[in-house]
């Protein structure tokens, strides 16, 4: 029975992660199309991928709190409301302004989804599949974007409206059955009294958590900067060399299939390996990409360059969910979680706009990526030390336990 219950709250989990990475993914694959249609320069299109962002910023924030206050089930089904009817809702704006509200609301929901699916995929597990079980979650997200991009590199009707209206109706049509048979984590369950009194900075910074949370946070804050200028700029990227639209959003299937697998192979990795020498591989990897990707000389190369890139920085975003719900215990986790995933945000926020500037500036796709090479040295850094910490947590735990 317990083994049916976590396998139905992943597979729930995965569901919405899914439908998430549809809904996320949307703007940037339609992203042409709305330009031409509101008439937009480059630098309004980067503030419309940073206001969405920007939305997930206090959505995580409200989500992981009333997550250790109400339950994970509970507001999980408020947030995937509010992001569905707000996708729903881009498709009868009429203006600039009105596309940044309402995707600023469709942000809010979003941010707070993300750190109750990733409570509850870890709760719903044992200790030593909570890794892997995150990453079953969390790799929803690389395959609704695959999909997504599939749809925009067929599709040549250019009816960039289809893509919100299934990503406002898909969720809409799921949560009744959220309702009725997504099951609250046990763990939460069996904590919950003691959580009521417990202040956000004490879950945060007391005793060992200071240092965790500050590490945690500039790992996920860089490494965030980096992913969502990929997955905002990506096939804008790919028409500035030249490229066509359908071209670029075939680079985007390409970069969420070595996501996808990227995010299964990584987390489950974790909890079989030592977790720093994970993060060495990830970040490596991901410098690896970057570079192959600014020198690539033909299209295909290219293609696989994206994929190659993929695979190692959504699998590094995946590994950092995973530390983020190691790092706190249970009574904590909803606002470690989503405190963590905040700061995340605010480097989301801040990636897409810094690189629409370079590009109003003349920097060019070459400009963008070399950006990003910094980023990525300090977020290893900050994983790494982390890393070694979490490895010593389970060396301690393995001893007390065979002793």
């Amino acid at each position: 029975m317990k083994n049916s219950t976590m396998n139905f709250t992943i597979v729930i989990c995965f569901l919405i992660a899914l439908i998430e990475g549809i809904d996320i993914q949307a703007i940037g694959v339609a992203a042409t199309s709305i330009k031409q249609h509101f008439q937009l320069d480059s630098a309004q299109l980067g503030l419309l991928f940073s206001i969405g962002i920007f939305g997930l910023l206090p959505g995580t924030i409200i989500g992981g709190y009333y997550a250790d206050k109400i339950g994970r089930k509970k507001v999980l089904i408020a947030a995937v409301v509010l992001f569905a009817v707000f996708t729903l809702s881009i498709v009868f704006v009429q203006n600039f302004t009105g596309l940044l509200v309402v995707r600023f609301m469709a942000g809010l929901g979003f941010g707070a989804a993300l750190p109750n699916l990733i409570a509850l995929a870890s709760e719903s597990s044992s200790a030593e599949n909570k890794g892997k079980a995150v990453g079953m979650m969390y790799c929803g997200m690389p395959i609704g974007a695959i999909l997504i991009s599939l749809w925009a590199a067929m599709d040549s009707s250019n009816n960039w409206k289809l893509i919100f209206y299934a990503g406002g109706i898909i969720p809409l049509v799921v949560v009744p059955f959220m309702i009725k048979y997504l099951p609250e984590s046990k763990e939460y369950a069996q904590v919950q009294t003691r959580i009521k009194n417990i202040s956000y900075s004490l879950a945060l910074f007391s005793n060992k958590q200071t240092s965790r949370t500050i590490l945690l946070w500039g790992g996920c804050f860089f490494t965030a900067m980096v992913l969502y200028i990929m997955l905002s700029w990506l096939p804008s990227l790919f028409v500035e060399l030249g490229f066509t639209k359908q071209q670029g959003s075939m680079a985007q299937v390409y970069f969420q299939i070595g996501a996808t697998i990227g995010t299964l192979l990584f987390t489950g990795l974790i909890d079989k390996w030592n977790k720093s020498v994970v993060i060495g591989i990830v970040y490596i990897g991901i410098l690896t990409g970057l570079i192959f990707m600014n020198s690539a000389p033909t299209l295909m190369i290219m293609y696989l360059a994206a994929a190659f890139t993929g695979f190692f920085l959504i699998g590094s975003n995946g590994v950092s969910y995973a530390f983020s719900s190691f790092a706190y215990p249970t009574e904590h986790r909803g606002q470690g979680v989503g405190a963590a995933n905040a700061v995340g945000r605010i480097g989301a926020m801040v990636g897409p706009a810094v690189a629409g500037q370079i590009l109003n500036t003349g920097g060019g796709t070459s400009g963008v990526l070399l950006s990003m090479f910094p980023c990525i040295v300090i977020a290893l850094v900050c994983m790494f030390v982390l890393a070694r910490k979490l490895d010593v947590q389970e060396t301690i735990i393995f001893k007390k336990e065979i002793t």
